[in-house]
């Protein structure tokens, strides 16, 4: 183009083959304008296609991990119930060897103070 306009400046009238308006430039330039339009616009809906297709891919693999996270939480929440049930059994049975220790305690008392 620059080259374009240096010559239609800079050359004798009779070899100017597109004077100062630069018509002839201004339609060929507008011409490739109107050629890669479409192809533009084309480029950008395959990119929306992509762009759509990944954020429903993202979706279905933070729903399946958000499935996972609860299916963990459960597992956990259960392990946490055994060992609740574990823990209050261990007490009840130490609760029970304390009071058979304090029954002989009891009983030993008696003997000890004659």
């Amino acid at each position: 183009m620059a080259f374009w306009i240096a010559f239609n400046v800079v050359a004798i009238d009779v070899y100017k083959f597109d004077p100062y308006p630069f018509i002839l430039l201004n339609l060929i330039l507008s011409t490739i304008a109107a050629l890669q339009a479409p192809i533009t616009m084309m480029s950008q809906n395959r990119q929306g296609e992509k762009d759509r297709m990944r954020s429903e891919n993202d979706y279905l693999i933070n729903l399946k991990a958000e499935m996972q996270i609860r299916s963990l939480q459960q597992k956990m929440d259960l392990l946490l119930e055994e060992q609740i049930k574990t823990l209050f059994e261990t007490q009840e049975k130490q609760s029970n060897l304390l009071k058979e220790i304090n029954l002989k305690l009891d009983k030993l008392r008696p003997e000890i103070s004659k």
